[in-house]
C-alpha cells in the first residue's frame, strides 16, 4: 500500500501547544501508570481485609461445631449464631456439612469450592439466590471430618473500593488540571519574548535594519535576540556597503565616461588619422583611469563587508611580501593573524601608491623597499619610498576617502582611495597603520603593525 504524502499545507502546531503537549503527555502517563499501581494495591489490600475477616467468621464456626459420637453439632444456638456473624451492611449466609455432604446446619443449597489437599481452607466467588457472594470453604480433619462454608455479599467492599478510587483519583485529577493550567500560563509568560519579537519583526519595514529590543526571559531567548540583532547590523552594513558603492560609482565614474564621451566624439569629428591615434591613446588612458577607480571602489566595498565575514588564520607574513623589490627582514619566518586576500590588498594598494606618488626628483632613481620588522611582541610591515613624502598635517586627511595629496593632484592620478583601503583593511585585520617620514627624513614610510602570533603545529609555511 502507497503511504499517503505529507501535506505542507497543514497548519503546525505552536510551539505553546507543543512544550504543553510535550510536558503534560508523560506526566498523564506517569499519572495512569502510577493510578493503576496505586488502585491495584489498595483493592488487593482491601480484599485481603474482608478475606482475612471471612476466615475469622468460618474459624469462629470451626471452633464452635461439637462432635457427639459420630454425629455433629453447632454449639451456637440460631439467636447467638446470627449475632456472632452480624454484619451491618452484608448478608451473612454459613453451612456445615459432613464429609458426604449430609448438612448439619445452615443453608443447604450453600456450597463453595473445595480446598486443595495440602490446603486447609478456599476462597472463591459464588452465585446463590441471584447473589454475588464471597465464600470461604475450612475443611477439618478429625474423628468426625467436616466442612465449613462461610459467604456473605460484596456491597462493602465494592463501596469501600469506590470511595478509594474517588479519594484518590478524583483530587489528583484536580491536581493534574491544576498543573496543567500552570504550566499553560508558565509556557506562555515565557515564550510572550518571542511572541513579541514576532509581532515586532513582522511590524519592521523592510529598510529598517535596525536592533530590535529583546526582553528575554530565558538565556535561550537572549541568545536568539542577539543572533538576531548581530544578523540585522550585518545586513545594515552590507546594504550601507552596497548603496555607498553605488554612490561612489555614480559619482567618481561620471566625469571619466563623460571624458571618453568627449574625446570619441572630438575624435570622430576629425579627418587626420593621426589624431584619431592620439584621441584613442588618450581614451585607453581615461579608460584605466576608471578601471582602476572601479577597482579601488569594489575593494573599499569589500573591506566594508570584511569586518563581519573575515576569519583570521596564521600566514607567513614573509612569504606574502616575497615581490620583486628591495626586500629586508625575509630571512627568518614570520607568523601574524590575517587573511591572504586583505594581505594581498594590503601590499597592491601600499605598493601601488609607492609607484605612482613616491617618485623623487629628477635625477635620483627610486626605490622602493618592504620592509618587515619585529620588536616587542609586534611585527611591523612597511613600504618605504624615496619620494618627496608628506607633510605632517596631510597624514589623517589623507587616510580619509577621496583625500589626495599635492602629488596625486598635479599628476591627475588617483580617486583618492588607497589609503583609505588600506585603513579599512588594517581594522578587518586587527593591525595599525600609520604613515612616517622615511629614513632621513626622506620619502614615506606606510608601516602596518601587527600582533605576533605562533605558528601551527607541524606547518612550515602557509603561502598566500
Amino acid at each position: 500500500m502507497t503511504p499517503l504524502p505529507e501535506r505542507d499545507d497543514l497548519p503546525q502546531p505552536s510551539l505553546r501547544a507543543r512544550l504543553l503537549r510535550d510536558v503534560m503527555l508523560p506526566l498523564v502517563v506517569t499519572w495512569a501508570l502510577g493510578t493503576a499501581v496505586a488502585v491495584s494495591l489498595a483493592i488487593y489490600f482491601t480484599e485481603q481485609a474482608f478475606d482475612r475477616s471471612l476466615q475469622d467468621d468460618a474459624l469462629l464456626v470451626a471452633s464452635n461445631v461439637r462432635t457427639n459420637g459420630r454425629t455433629l453439632e453447632l454449639a451456637f444456638s440460631p439467636r447467638e449464631l446470627r449475632a456472632a456473624l452480624y454484619d451491618q451492611s452484608e448478608t451473612v449466609l454459613h453451612a456445615v456439612r459432613y464429609a458426604d455432604g449430609r448438612l448439619v446446619s445452615g443453608e443447604p443449597g450453600l456450597s463453595a469450592e473445595a480446598p486443595e489437599a495440602d490446603q486447609p481452607a478456599r476462597i472463591s466467588d459464588l452465585w446463590y439466590r441471584g447473589k454475588a457472594l464471597r465464600a470461604v470453604t475450612l475443611r477439618r480433619d478429625g474423628a468426625v471430618p467436616f466442612e465449613v462454608v462461610v459467604a456473605h455479599t460484596t456491597q462493602s467492599r465494592q463501596a469501600l473500593i469506590l470511595r478509594l478510587l474517588a479519594y484518590s483519583v478524583l483530587p489528583q485529577l484536580a491536581l493534574l488540571g491544576l498543573l496543567a493550567w500552570w504550566l499553560r500560563r508558565a509556557i506562555a509568560v515565557d515564550l510572550k519574548p518571542l511572541s513579541d519579537l514576532h509581532h515586532t519583526l513582522e511590524r519592521k519595514d523592510a529598510n529598517d535594519l535596525s536592533a530590535v529590543p529583546v526582553h528575554a526571559s530565558t538565556s535561550d531567548v537572549a541568545q536568539l535576540g542577539a543572533a538576531l540583532n548581530s544578523l540585522l547590523s550585518r545586513l545594515e552594513q552590507s546594504v550601507r556597503a552596497q548603496k555607498e558603492f553605488s554612490g561612489n560609482v555614480a559619482h567618481e565614474l561620471r566625469t571619466p565616461l563623460a571624458g571618453i564621451r568627449a574625446l570619441a566624439t572630438y575624435g570622430l569629428a576629425q579627418q587626420d588619422p593621426a589624431r584619431w591615434r592620439e584621441q584613442l591613446q588618450r581614451i585607453v588612458q581615461s579608460e584605466s583611469r576608471a578601471s582602476h577607480l572601479v577597482d579601488q571602489l569594489l575593494a573599499l566595498a569589500l573591506a566594508d563587508e570584511a569586518r563581519a565575514a573575515v576569519h583570521l588564520v596564521p600566514l607567513r607574513l614573509d612569504e606574502a611580501a616575497g615581490v620583486d623589490l628591495g626586500a629586508i627582514g625575509l630571512d627568518d619566518p614570520v607568523w601574524v593573524l590575517g587573511d591572504a586576500t586583505l594581505l594581498e590588498g594590503v601590499l597592491n594598494n601600499l605598493l601601488d601608491n609607492a609607484l605612482r606618488y613616491g617618485r623623487p626628483d629628477a635625477g635620483v632613481p627610486p626605490v622602493i623597499t618592504v620592509e618587515i620588522a619585529g620588536q616587542g611582541g609586534q611585527t611591523a610591515l612597511s613600504v618605504l619610498d624615496n619620494g618627496p613624502g608628506l607633510p605632517p598635517a596631510a597624514v589623517q586627511r589623507l587616510l580619509q576617502r577621496w583625500a589626495q595629496g599635492e602629488s596625486g593632484v598635479a599628476l591627475r592620478q588617483g580617486a583618492g582611495l588607497g589609503l583609505a583601503i588600506v585603513t579599512q583593511y588594517a581594522r578587518v585585520l586587527g593591525a595599525t597603520l600609520s604613515l612616517e617620514a622615511g629614513p632621513q627624513g626622506r620619502g614615506l614610510c606606510a608601516r602596518l603593525t601587527f600582533a605576533d602570533c605562533a605558528a601551527p603545529a607541524g606547518a612550515d609555511s602557509a603561502p598566500l
